[in-house]
């Protein structure tokens, strides 16, 4: 445990020291109340939570003073954390303390509400639009959160705004609604929701047109990715719209077409579902990369296999596997699978000892790991690498 301390009092100081106030505030919030890494609470650290920290450490519980056999630098530490503290109480970075954080924008950067609206339906949504743009054709993400969030609780846990900024791309966050799901997860286990041309992916593809019609997109360059019930939807939208969306990615999520209905909706979450595959234009096989972590137990990692079995296509894909550790955090598995000119088509990363969270995400979000691969910095080299081929439509 007094590691477990130490590491955390040492990283809640390098991410104060970097300005990343909001991250150091959810980290210590996670500690004082021995939250899981994707859970996040509405409690704000005290001096007397904090006390408790330093005492684990050998620190006195009042001035951070070392009293016993405290390591070197956890005076120092210990000073940094009241300052930390003192900041957070005061309200530095925006922090709401409800899960979320506001960050500020850079100047000119936009993070507007937007709708879309059809006889199929409607649904509101979220666009950045970065302060890099200038007008020119960019790429667009479409991100589709996972149950009980939102787009701005999606956009800060994973930070692609961050990297939008980086790449000049416009990133859309749909929303889904409690009216359509109580837990606002994407219908993604019933049928009228899982073809072209119905339901949510008509209103999420119609989402991702209405944008390319009002900003100027590189329709080469459209891609959709999502997070468990998200990343489920995101599989859909691939499969049925195989012409619109260069790439997917899939976190935590399902195959297509993996349940009918809700018995066998937690079937699949539990053991892996029996994907279909779709009726789909031509023979195109959709560039997939898929994170997700072995340990699970919300949908089985099975499921992870089971869409990148359904995305290869007549298969005939060469494999190639890797291995890598995250300094401090979880090792991962990387196999990727190439076409017969060496091409990568699929990636699927395994995150070793991790749990239903977006890996390599920010504590400013629900259901993030910090401690795994960075997904969002992955799957976003992973589509720029993936342009549509031929003529978009």
């Amino acid at each position: 445990m007094d590691t477990i301390v130490s590491n955390t009092i040492a990283e809640a100081t390098r991410l104060t020291r970097e300005g990343r106030l909001s991250e150091a505030s959810a980290l210590l919030q996670r500690a004082l109340i021995g939250a899981a890494p994707q859970a996040t609470h509405a409690v704000k650290p005290c001096a007397p939570q904090l006390s408790k920290l330093f005492g684990m450490v050998g620190l006195g519980p009042d001035t951070g003073a070392s009293i016993g056999d405290a390591e070197p630098g956890h005076v120092a530490m210990a000073a940094a954390m009241r300052e930390t503290l003192g900041k957070i109480n005061r309200g530095g970075a925006n922090q709401t303390w409800s899960g979320q954080t506001k960050e500020a924008l850079p100047d000119g950067a936009q993070f507007a509400q937007r709708s879309f609206g059809s006889q199929i339906g409607s649904r509101g949504y979220k666009l950045y639009i970065p302060s890099t743009y200038r007008g020119e054709p960019a790429p667009l993400i479409i991100m589709l959160h996972g149950c009980t969030q939102s787009p701005d609780d999606f956009a800060a846990g994973t930070r692609m705004n961050a990297l939008a900024e980086e790449h000049t791309c416009l990133i859309a966050y749909p929303g889904q609604t409690q009216a359509a799901n109580a837990q606002k997860c994407w219908n993604w286990f019933n049928p009228a929701d899982q073809a072209r041309d119905q339901g949510e992916p008509a209103m999420i593809a119609g989402i991702t047109r209405q944008i390319m019609q009002d900003h100027a997109v590189d329709a080469r360059r459209v891609y959709v990715a999502g997070l468990s019930a998200g990343g489920a939807a995101a599989s859909i939208m691939a499969m049925a719209y195989p012409e619109l969306y260069a790439a997917s990615g899939v976190h935590s999520g399902l195959a297509c077409g993996a349940a009918r209905d809700m018995p066998s909706a937690f079937a699949a979450m539990r053991q892996g579902g029996t994907a279909v595959r779709p009726h789909r234009r031509g023979s195109r096989v959709v560039p997939t990369i898929v994170f997700h972590a072995d340990k699970d137990t919300t949908v089985h990692p099975t499921n992870g296999e089971q869409v990148i079995a359904q995305s290869s296509g007549a298969g005939g894909l060469r494999t190639r596997i890797r291995r890598g550790q995250v300094p401090g955090g979880h090792a991962y598995t990387c196999t990727v699978h190439s076409d017969r000119a060496g091409h990568p088509v699929l990636e699927h990363w395994v995150v070793h000892g991790g749990g239903h969270a977006w890996s390599g995400g920010s504590a400013s979000g629900t259901y993030t790991d910090p401690r795994g691969p960075d997904a969002s910095r992955e799957m976003l080299r992973f589509f720029l690498e993936h342009p549509l081929e031929g003529e978009a439509r």
